[in-house]
């Protein structure tokens, strides 16, 4: 199973259609929001793709604040992460994961990739492909999960004219 996680795209088509085309061999795509304009225009574009779309603080359109997702086994917890305060640290985050029976918990609006495991969670930001902050690279998630259960996430770091 491979997962394309995706966050803050910020009204770039261009860029979350090439992640998309790079990778349409994944199973399953996820967008944590700040981008929904994009996202349906690529769904629209890929309607044979599985796609989960979350609100961010940025969209005004008709979406859930958080989704979550059962696949190969594990369920994932899908948000935003500004109603989970992330900037301020992951403690909401891993506790509505807990609440949800997730073990992937899964946020975006810092415009920061990180990848790690808290209190046996495994917890993913994508970054940005659009707007990174730190001088970080545009970025966004890859997740596999293989036959026997195992969890990789790495994240994707984008060479992008600009």
């Amino acid at each position: 199973m491979k997962i394309i996680v995706v966050s803050d795209t910020h009204r770039n088509f261009a860029v979350l259609n090439e992640i998309v085309n790079r990778n349409l061999d994944a199973d399953l795509f996820i967008h944590l929001g700040d981008g929904e304009n994009e996202a349906r225009d690529v769904h629209n574009l890929h309607p044979d793709k599985a796609m989960v779309y979350v609100a961010g603080n940025c969209d005004f359109g008709m979406h859930k604040s958080f989704q979550t997702v059962s696949v190969s086994g594990y369920k994932i917890f899908c948000c935003h992460g500004h109603y989970q305060d992330v900037h301020s640290g992951l403690d909401r985050l891993i506790a509505d994961a807990r609440a949800n029976d997730c073990r992937i918990a899964l946020y975006g609006h810092t415009h920061l990739y990180r990848t790690e495991i808290v209190d046996g969670i495994f917890v993913m930001n994508p970054g940005s492909p659009d707007s990174p902050r730190n001088h970080n690279k545009p970025t966004y998630g890859v997740i596999e999960i293989s036959s026997s259960g195992e969890i990789k996430m790495n994240i994707i770091a984008m060479n992008i004219s600009r």
